[in-house]
């Protein structure tokens, strides 16, 4: 089931939707990740389509006005991938592919490929490829349009299971032995935790592409694979990182996004097992991202969703190389200052001000501010071993 291959251009037209849930800024920030999520699968975004509605349309998704108005684009200017924004249903899947009569990716459905490209390990692969078939599962039919006309009645009953059936019984066998697949592998992943003794664990988390994996490359001196693209990193990487006196574990994990598939959220649990066994969370954010606070957001969504949002955590702004903001003219009178106003000084004395939990400004690529940051995650881990180990008198020869 799994391919990976060769990632080609193919010009792709993105479409998205502005609803009661979300607004026109929303719409627009979700379809510049669903571009970069393009654009990381090989393709070449070269329109979108946008449209108001109070719900999508059961049937198509978008009103049958705009779909034609993507038809015509799409047979003008020879394009062969329409992407939406969402997760379509079976039968949208179906009625879309029918009218516009070229390649239909939904978001989920370009993750899934995203991921089946950058797997590496038997674990990754095992994880990608059971997401892949219970996401395929219900949307068999469109595969099989051949079997549309099969018609009833006397005479025209088969001898046994339609082609579609033996099909889909097929695909469920094959992910009760992926289940059972990943239960082995979970074992030996559960072993291999235990094996590591009682060293603290750290584990870095944050949105997809906030430079985790430049982080720990930098902090661990290794060679994790970092990219500028999303999801560079699906395979969990642990390395021993030693501050000062103290050794500990870092854990590189898998980065997180918004309308995350629930498929992919199911099969790498063994994944996030590592974010719900560490110790202390680095929680790295790409300051630079002008929607970092709701990429913030998410990321402790899926936190509170794996019992891991109460875990001590230091929120690391990386990044810091890269970030800009717009300035207002002396003289200017009119232009009301906003948060794209807001230099990094102004956002620590916002809520980051107020954070419960410990907070720095970095850049792991520059190296700036990483004395800092190698003290305070120091002090953080300190405080876990004295609590593991009391009668540890080596801490304190400093």
């Amino acid at each position: 089931m799994i391919e990976t291959r060769k990632a080609i251009s193919e010009k792709a037209v993105l479409i998205g939707i502005i609803t009661q849930q979300q607004n026109d800024k929303q719409s627009e920030e979700y379809l510049d990740e669903l571009e970069f999520l393009t654009s990381t699968a090989g393709g070449v975004t070269v329109k979108r389509f946008v449209q108001k509605l109070e719900k999508p349309n059961p049937k198509t998704f978008l009103g049958t006005g705009k779909l034609d108005d993507v038809k015509a684009y799409i047979e003008t200017h020879n394009i062969g991938t329409a992407i939406f924004d969402d997760e379509l249903s079976p039968a949208q899947l179906r009625n879309i592919e029918k009218i516009l009569d070229c390649k239909i990716l939904d978001r989920t459905n370009l993750i899934l490929d995203i991921f089946a490209n950058r797997a590496q390990t038997s674990s990754a692969k095992t994880q990608v490829e059971l997401a892949q078939y219970q996401y395929l599962l219900p949307r068999l039919t469109k595969m099989w349009t051949h079997l549309d006309k099969q018609k009833g009645g006397i005479g025209m009953r088969g001898p046994g299971e339609t082609e579609i059936e033996t099909d889909r019984r097929i695909i469920r066998d094959k992910i009760t032995l992926l289940k059972k697949k990943l239960t082995t592998i979970d074992k030996q992943m559960a072993v291999q935790r235990k094996n590591r003794g009682k060293m603290v664990r750290v584990a870095l988390v944050g949105y997809t592409n906030v430079g985790k994996s430049t982080l720990m490359n930098v902090i661990s001196k290794s060679d994790v694979f970092a990219e500028n693209k999303l999801f560079a990193t699906l395979d969990t990487t642990v390395r021993k990182v030693v501050i000062k006196n103290i050794p500990f574990l870092m854990t590189d994990t898998v980065g997180f996004i918004r309308k995350l598939p629930t498929q992919l959220v199911e099969s790498f649990k063994s994944t996030l097992d590592e974010v719900r066994e560490a110790d202390l969370l680095l929680h790295v954010v790409d300051i630079s991202h002008p929607n970092f606070e709701d990429h913030i957001s998410s990321v402790n969504q899926i936190l509170d969703e794996i019992d891991s949002a109460d875990k001590p955590a230091v929120m690391v702004f990386n990044k810091i190389d890269a970030y800009t903001h717009e300035t207002i003219d002396d003289d200017d009178l009119i232009t009301e200052k906003t948060k794209a106003h807001y230099t990094l000084e102004d956002w620590k004395k916002t809520w980051m001000n107020d954070l419960q939990k410990e907070s720095i400004f970095i850049s792991a690529l520059n190296k700036s501010n990483l004395e800092e940051f190698k003290e305070k995650t120091y002090n953080e881990v300190k405080k876990i071993h004295i609590e593991r180990f009391p009668y540890n008198d080596f801490l304190y020869l400093e």
